[in-house]
């Protein structure tokens, strides 16, 4: 029985660790449960079922905190949202009643690797559409005009008014159902794949993607955690702490994303991206006994692995669009 010292203690880490996951998740879109679940698990000790359970009640913080903002700035496109609410959600029962399957045979393993490969084979494509800070428009399909993909919203960065619409709703609808099965499978808002969905597949800003995400995880969430309730995975004393510490960081994060281009966002999305999908295989190597090396060299690895990947792409496209941008001052 812990004395109410350690309690006090293991509730104050508990809640500086759903600070900077929640402040990282408004940020980007990801959901505080990314970020989360590694660090209670790994730093922690937390099993990762109990990590998963209150990742997940985090994540509806951070989008309840995060979402409310956004929606204010009118920069959140809700009819797109509650449009790919469908599969997200349906994808997120799936994905919760796997999950007992999942840890009583031990096999999580698997959905690591997976996740993590499909995460890094995503960074490319992001990055490429880094060059443009609002993405080059494509000609409306018979989706855009069935489903009304389109909206505006007043860049505060920018300083105008940016007009867009989508494209490809029914690949948005795919990778919306992939995202749901990995966030009740995972415990994570799964905002990486989100994002992906709306700025890949659909062809949205990155700043629509990223605050219509955090408005869809809080739903996502709550759709898997209610299964997660029944089979015991949510902690109160756990859950609360992340709560109220990923609030507290996703409110944070509302006020500096609207300051900031949608760029400098992509870069730190492609920054976690790397991070995220390298730990992932790791993890699901270590655990299958394939990969035999500590934790935190785990952790250092993907550390080295995101900084190899940043300064690449960073040389690649960062620097290009730069020198391309110079050129066109040049010559106007």
């Amino acid at each position: 029985m812990l004395s109410i010292a350690a309690r006090l203690l293991t509730f104050i880490e508990i809640f500086i660790a759903s600070i900077f996951a929640g402040l990282l998740g408004s940020l980007t879109g990801l959901g505080g449960g990314t970020v989360l679940v590694p660090v209670l698990t790994l730093f922690l000790g937390i099993p990762i079922a109990y990590a998963a359970g209150a990742a997940l009640i985090s994540t509806i913080s951070t989008s309840s905190g995060a979402a409310s903002a956004y929606i204010k700035d009118k920069i959140t496109n809700i009819r797109i949202g509650m449009g790919l609410e469908i599969a997200t959600t349906t994808g997120s029962i799936v994905g919760s009643l796997t999950v007992a399957y999942i840890y009583s045979h031990n096999l999580e393993w698997i959905v690591y690797v997976v996740f993590g490969i499909v995460i890094l084979m995503s960074i490319i494509p992001t990055a490429q559409r880094g060059k443009y800070e609002i993405p080059d428009p494509k000609p409306p399909d018979w989706t855009t005009k069935v489903f009304k993909l389109y909206g505006s919203y007043y860049d505060d960065a920018l300083k105008t008014e940016v007009k867009y619409w989508g494209v490809r709703w029914w690949l948005g609808e795919l990778i919306m159902f992939f995202a749901g099965f990995i966030s009740g499978l995972l415990g994570i808002g799964s905002g990486a794949l989100k994002v992906l969905g709306m700025d890949w597949a659909m062809n949205l800003p990155m700043k629509v993607s990223t605050t219509t995400s955090n408005f869809m995880i809080g739903v996502t969430a709550a759709t898997g955690s209610s299964i997660y309730w029944y089979l015991g995975y949510i902690q109160p004393f756990i859950a609360a702490a992340t709560a109220i510490g990923v609030l507290l960081g996703a409110m944070a994060g509302t006020k500096i994303l609207v300051k900031i281009t949608n760029k400098q966002v992509r870069w730190v999305f492609l920054a976690i991206l790397a991070f995220l999908g390298m730990e992932m295989l790791l993890r699901g190597l270590y655990l299958n006994h394939l990969l035999v090396i500590p934790i935190a060299l785990q952790y250092t690895l993907s550390l080295i692995f995101t900084a190899i990947v940043m300064v690449t792409l960073f040389y690649k496209y960062g620097l290009r669009s730069k020198v391309t941008a110079r050129r066109g001052e040049v010559r106007g």
